[in-house]
């Protein structure tokens, strides 16, 4: 370990080696009797998997950018008040690196061969089947059925119109939700020409829009896409734009799990699927912060303007694949969810789903950004650029809506909504 540590400091011949943490999520967990830190790198570039037990992980707060390994040493002592052994500090640093997750060039190199092997794959593979829900089609079929088990379509007409607001929450604890947007839909699906999936990007950059030209896998086979359409749409925002982050898609499931319900009513019906354009679409939190408006923002501008003149004359369908709200301790907040917490934040979600109803992203977004975005919108920006696409003349119905534990407890919850609009 300490030749590791040796080779990340004598990088390009610095012994003033900078050391920055990639972005990470931090969970905690028990290991052996203990509570530790779990670091899991979003994009996977490697298999291992490393714990940190709460006073080492304080290191962490260190790599920021600014330091070498001896000044985090040096840091971290006066951090905790006492001296540390710099060898722990070096074989923890060495374990990081092992792992991909320093910004460095051992990070880079993996990052750019997972993207080359993902991108010489024939299309993006599920991530989620035979885990967070069956691979087998029969089978997934008939967990779909059992979802909508007492859901009564007999007074329901043929809906057909252009845009579907769906859950990206897990089959689990969202199904009843996915089926009753999704059966309402199927007119729709079937008339379509393609499909525009706008995905939350959980591991977006602030207002990143990424494309990807691999057609989306799922049990039923294999959903195509418009490969000369992508192109055009990412030349519209420049290619690294488009494609800077093309390695999210392997990971990301919320484009994959509204994607296997649209499959499944092609499968349902006997019909080829259509192309579908899977968008992952980044955070909306720099706007928020800094006062600023999507709507500013040029890039984001030309896309949908580049949307609009790719998809004109086509009956097309456009999807977010959504969650609303995130709150409880399980997320950060001090309060736990009860009756009254959960009626009040009914009321908010009905505001919001009226503003999306009416096809209203200005007010849609204000609601959101006049609150700071508090209740943790899982799918702001997602909806926001897919009512810019639509235009204000759209105007919907709402189908389904529930509040999802979040936590052993029930004291956390993730709301959830079926929308369809004209």
């Amino acid at each position: 370990m300490k030749d590791e540590v040796g080779r990340m400091k004598d990088e390009g011949g610095r012994q003033n080696h900078k050391l920055l943490l990639r972005p990470l999520d931090f969970q905690p967990v028990v290991y052996q009797g203990q509570d530790m830190w779990l670091l899991r790198d979003p994009l996977q570039l490697t298999s291992y998997q490393l714990i940190m037990p709460p006073a080492m992980a304080q290191m962490l707060m260190f790599l920021d950018g600014t330091r070498t390994p001896e000044q985090v040493h040096a840091d971290f002592c006066r951090h905790v008040g006492q001296p540390v052994d710099f060898a722990i500090i070096e074989e923890a640093l060495a374990q990081l690196d092992e792992a991909c997750l320093l910004q460095n060039q051992r990070a880079q190199e993996a990052r750019y061969n997972l993207l080359a092997e993902y991108r010489a794959q024939s299309e993006r593979k599920p991530t989620l089947a035979g885990l967070g829900y069956p691979a087998d089609a029969q089978e997934l079929d008939d967990l779909f059925a059992g979802y909508a088990d007492g859901d009564d379509l007999s007074d329901w007409e043929g809906w057909h119109g252009r845009a579907v607001v769906s859950p990206h929450i897990d089959y689990q604890r969202g199904g009843p939700v996915y089926a009753k947007v999704w059966r309402r839909a199927r007119t729709a699906v079937l008339e379509a020409d393609m499909t525009l999936i706008f995905g939350t990007d959980h591991n977006g950059g602030p207002g990143s829009i990424t494309l990807t030209r691999l057609p989306y896998a799922t049990p039923y086979g294999v959903l195509p896409t418009h490969r000369p359409m992508i192109d055009r749409l990412a030349n519209a925002i420049g290619a690294n734009n488009a494609f800077g982050r093309e390695l999210n898609h392997r990971q990301e499931h919320s484009v994959e799990l509204s994607a296997v319900w649209l499959h499944h009513i092609y499968r349902q019906a006997n019909a080829a699927p259509r192309p579908m354009i899977p968008i992952l679409v980044g955070s909306f939190q720099r706007y928020i912060e800094n006062g600023s408006h999507p709507a500013d923002d040029p890039k984001l501008t030309q896309f949908i303007d580049a949307l609009r003149w790719e998809t004109a004359g086509k009956k097309v369908l456009a999807v977010a694949s959504v969650d609303l709200a995130h709150v409880g301790p399980n997320f950060g907040d001090y309060y736990e969810m009860n009756d009254a917490l959960r009626a009040e934040l009914r009321q908010e979600d009905e505001r919001i789903m009226a503003a999306i109803r009416q096809g209203d992203a200005a007010s849609f977004y204000h609601q959101i950004a006049g609150v700071k975005d508090r209740n943790r919108i899982c799918g702001l920006s997602s909806i926001y650029l897919m009512l810019r696409f639509l235009g204000e003349q759209a105007s919907g119905v709402q189908v389904a809506y529930d509040q999802c534990p979040a936590d052993a407890e029930n004291t956390s919850v993730v709301s959830i909504c079926g929308l369809l609009l004209e």
